[in-house]
């Protein structure tokens, strides 16, 4: 009998099951690692689409998989769905829910959270979109603002609810702002009696002099050009001094309003606390080349946690492909370090950027070349299609968008939630006060 005894594999803890996490894990099936991934939420989510989600052009279950199901037939992977509190370096272990999850190697793509430049209780009345939950959320405000607005009897009060501000000119802000025009006057024109949804007011705020920043000039004067087309108000170098329940104001201007989406910024999750490492501005981790976090060789952070430098010396978007390329280098760079092998540094291969502004308009940017139009608009649906997991998601979007290409309407107009009655009830109670007061 042989004494000769089994190396055990290397352990390999991801936390994140985003595009980077879920890219990583997925390219190690095959190594030699024993893989533990861990989110606190049981599904991949695919976050570019969220705002058709939250305004009602597809439900959640079209944009997100279960990590468990993706991962099924990975043998040497495991999913844990918890809360990561922390990571004790010294010891080589993620604090998890009271205990503890042993690493020989760590990769932490948490992804990002909103930033709201240091005012943070405007969260409570300018909620972003960054989960499912947030998306609901955004879609039960845009819904019920018609719904209270029907039965509005005060046309200020009517015309607040019919004004909804998204700030932010992004891509996010951008296709927020067109998704929610076309469901006004298109979706929804013809559902109502006593209000012309048509009437409903869209304002789009951006502090910078253009939208769609990171695009060619010509494109984001393009967008800008197709927003006011389908009847959105695009106010620039306008930057946001106050949020409250009862609008927005920009400087000395003050737009009433019920409904605002937060769509300005973002800030890195808690990694860079958890290990104390240099963080820049947005609080996303300094990594090395090698995208390891200098100190700790067998620590990694990606996607929109880090900060890694394109040739150019800029930083690399928090978008999916930077993410997706990130994870698989990853898997690369510890399979070589297993066969005592060293890879090159990372480097992003830049496939271009994209943002749709509505129905048959978009913009796309590769290198010199510049598209908009409708032919921009079939590459964006197939480019977000691709990226979808799973074949039931693919085509389920793909004829959801063909039924509201067709038809103009939208499928998930369902206001949802334990608050939702709630805030029918708060409405009803501050339309009530006012009665009083008149």
């Amino acid at each position: 009998m042989s004494d000769a005894r089994t190396e055990p594999a290397p352990r390999v803890v991801i936390i994140g099951g985003g595009f980077g996490g879920l890219s990583a894990a997925k390219a190690l099936a095959k190594a030699p690692f024993d893989v533990t991934l861990i989110d606190r939420n049981n599904h991949h989510l695919f976050q570019p689409l969220l705002y058709q989600v939250a305004t009602a052009a597809l439900s959640p279950a079209d944009i997100a998989w279960p990590i468990r199901h993706v991962l099924r037939g990975q043998k040497n992977a495991r999913v844990m769905l918890a809360a990561v509190t922390g990571v004790d370096l010294p010891r080589r272990e993620v604090v998890i829910d009271g205990h503890r999850v042993p690493y020989d190697y760590l990769v932490i793509a948490t992804g990002a959270r909103h930033a709201y430049f240091g005012h943070d209780d405007w969260a409570e009345f300018a909620p972003g979109l960054k989960t499912i939950d947030d998306a609901t959320s955004v879609r039960r405000r845009i819904l019920l603002a018609f719904e209270h607005a029907e039965n509005e009897s005060d046309a200020a009060e009517r015309a607040r609810l019919l004004t909804f501000v998204v700030i932010g000119g992004g891509p996010t802000g951008v296709e927020m702002a067109g998704a929610i025009a076309e469901l006004a006057k298109r979706a929804l024109a013809a559902d109502f009696r006593s209000i012309d949804p048509r009437s409903a007011r869209i304002v789009l705020v951006e502090a910078a002099s253009r939208v769609l920043t990171p695009f060619d000039e010509t494109l984001s004067d393009t967008a800008r050009r197709a927003l006011e087309q389908l009847g959105v108000e695009v106010r620039l170098g306008a930057a946001v001094t106050d949020c409250n329940a009862d609008g927005v104001r920009l400087g000395s201007d003050f737009i009433p309003t019920r409904t605002v989406i937060w769509a300005a910024g973002v800030l890195a999750s808690q990694a860079g606390q958890w290990l104390g490492a240099e963080t820049d501005r947005a609080g996303r981790v300094k990594v090395r080349p090698d995208l390891s976090v200098p100190g700790h060789p067998d620590v990694f952070v990606i996607g929109d946690t880090a900060a890694v430098t394109d040739a150019n010396g800029a930083v690399l978007p928090g978008v999916a492909p930077v993410a997706k390329q990130q994870g698989q280098y990853i898997a690369r760079a510890l399979i070589a370090r297993r066969e005592g092998r060293t890879v090159a540094a990372f480097r992003y291969r830049d496939y271009g950027a994209l943002a749709t502004i509505g129905r048959s308009r978009a913009v796309m940017q590769l290198g010199r070349l510049k598209v908009s139009g409708f032919f921009a608009w079939v590459l964006w649906s197939i480019v977000h299609i691709y990226f979808l997991i799973g074949l039931r998601n693919r085509f389920i979007v793909a004829l959801n968008w063909a039924w509201n290409y067709i038809t103009f309407q939208r499928g998930s107009r369902l206001i949802t939630g334990l608050d939702a009655r709630a805030e029918g009830q708060g409405q009803a109670a501050q339309t009530g006060l006012r009665s009083k007061a008149g």
